[in-house]
């Protein structure tokens, strides 16, 4: 949603609106929904008649139903806001939303300009009502500035540019194309049904779907006919980690030292590049699978939709390591086990970055924009050199990113969940069908009066398959199911990391569990990773 209004600010494209055209007075063809204001399904509804005429949109309802509920509603209890103070000169950087109100970001961490460092952020569904109410962009944008007792000429400037941009995209700009699907009274009702299954059956999953990056590698393909060979080949052996046409093109461009062209600006030399380098990008790749496997992170990334941020620059270092030729980059890592350091400090950027979560959305920066310009900064200086590790890490404590390497209670609640729970049951898949279940049961721990923080936290949480947690287990007091219940008590110790001593099994010694359990937690990250 956040990114669909930017989108509309910049006055972009977001695709076209079909929809079916019913007038009043005939039988509509399909039972329909109306928009909800906050996300919550809704009932069909069958009327026998129209009652007047109707557009029912059949391709772009989540574009549609995303702009209500930002203009005009909210969805888990949370609003959108707008950022009076967006960088409305340059559009690299956006126009900023933000969603949660109790987490919205005081200092402007993303903006070349250094004319504004902070935020003003405002309710969009308030900002839409006055704008609908007055139809005054210059009336609406004097009353915030009064309001919030702004002063500054700057500042005043960025509320009447962005209150205006605003009102001009919603309520001006012809921005949505609605194409219009005639139904054909002289056919009977079914072929009409069956008319419109196959329009939305072919825009939704008939043919071939087109992204901007097959548009960009049908480019590339046309400068040099040799790149649909070395782009099927890549793809085809690497699929299993990830890489896509889009990760393959973003790669060749981070591989020239490039982390920021436009598809639009696509010239032969990046054909040329890739053609004239594709043994050592192939020989790179299959490098980098290697230095996954033997760092047990190759799971991991089979198990889903990681970030592929972080190899993006493991492969850039493999690249560039110029001192060993381009038929032996493949064996690069076979010492990983004894004497190879760039295997250790490789492993430990990654790993710490995994773990902190450096590259996911809501870390403290925009990953694929500041991220990578950052770390490309660092490692087009270090071609062919050791791997700067402590460099790396210097850009997260510098920026701030959110990234902790020393460990206690409380910063294992802000690790990222998924790579954690991955390193604490020994690097292998957790995807089969888990429950996240409270080691010791929440109504226990409520009923005592423990703060819900030390309850809903990793240090109280295991992997349980849901049959068990949901039947078996289900709510009973820790000593009790393992006592009782656990058939193999030292493995499910071991395997959950919980702690030996029986007495802290007992609900009402809680507190020393969760201390105990911690340490163990913390332990195990540390015996995995490696003290930085």
């Amino acid at each position: 949603m956040e990114l669909l209004f930017d989108t509309l600010m910049k006055g972009n494209s977001f695709g076209g609106i079909m929809a079916i055209e019913e007038e009043e007075g005939n039988k509509p063809l399909f039972a329909y929904r109306h928009f909800t204001k906050n996300g919550e399904n809704l009932s069909s509804i069958y009327d026998s008649t129209n009652h007047k005429d109707h557009l029912f949109i059949i391709d772009g309802q989540q574009r549609l139903q995303s702009f209500y509920i930002g203009l005009m509603g909210s969805i888990n209890g949370k609003i959108l806001y707008f950022d009076l103070f967006s960088d409305y000169k340059n559009l690299e950087y956006g126009f900023k939303f933000e969603k949660d109100s109790t987490k919205l970001p005081e200092k402007a961490t993303e903006r070349e300009s250094e004319d504004l460092l902070t935020h003003k952020w405002y309710p969009v569904n308030k900002l839409f009502k006055s704008l609908k109410e007055t139809n005054d962009e210059d009336q609406i944008a004097d009353e915030i500035i009064a309001s919030t007792g702004v002063v500054s000429d700057i500042e005043k400037d960025h509320i009447r540019k962005n209150t205006n941009r605003f009102y001009r995209s919603v309520f001006n700009l012809d921005s949505i194309g609605i194409s219009k699907v005639r139904i054909n009274r002289q056919l009977n009702e079914n072929s009409n049904r069956q008319r419109i299954v196959e329009l939305f059956r072919r825009l939704n999953d008939g043919g071939t779907k087109l992204s901007a990056f097959d548009l960009v590698a049908s480019i590339l393909k046309g400068f040099d006919w040799k790149m649909e060979g070395f782009l099927d080949s890549v793809l085809r052996d690497h699929k299993d980690i990830g890489v896509t046409q889009e990760i393959l093109i973003k790669l060749i461009f981070i591989l020239k030292d490039i982390h920021n062209k436009e598809m639009t600006e696509l010239e032969e030399q990046h054909a040329s590049f890739a053609i004239d380098n594709q043994q050592r990008i192939t020989k790179t790749l299959e490098a980098m699978k290697r230095f996954l496997k033997v760092a047990k992170l190759l799971e991991y990334y089979k198990d889903g939709n990681r970030s592929f941020i972080p190899l993006y620059f493991v492969a850039y270092y493999i690249f560039h390591k110029n001192d060993i030729e381009t038929e032996n980059l493949e064996y690069m890592f076979d010492t990983y086990d004894t004497t190879n350091k760039t295997f250790q400090k490789i492993y430990n950027w990654i790993y710490w970055s995994l773990l902190n979560g450096v590259f996911s959305r809501g870390s403290g920066w925009i990953p694929y924009k500041t991220g990578i310009r950052k770390i490309l900064d660092v490692m087009k200086t270090h071609k062919n050199k050791e791997f700067p590790l402590q460099q790396l890490f210097s850009i997260y404590f510098n920026h701030p990113v959110n990234f902790y390497t020393a460990l206690d209670s409380y910063k294992l609640s802000q690790l990222d969940s998924n790579f954690l729970y991955y390193i604490l049951y020994n690097r292998e898949s957790t995807t089969r069908k888990q429950d996240i279940d409270h080691i010791h049961a929440e109504s226990i721990l409520l009923g005592m009066g423990i703060a819900s923080y030390k309850i809903h936290t990793i240090i109280n949480y295991q992997l349980l398959d849901y049959g068990t947690n949901r039947g078996l287990k289900n709510a009973k007091p820790l000593n009790e199911w393992i006592n009782n219940y656990v058939e193999n008590k030292q493995l499910y110790l071991k395997e959950h990391l919980i702690p030996l001593d029986d007495t802290l099994w007992d609900p009402i010694n809680y507190d020393q569990f969760y201390e105990e359990r911690a340490k163990l937690l913390i332990d195990k990250i540390v015996s995995t990773i490696g003290i930085v």
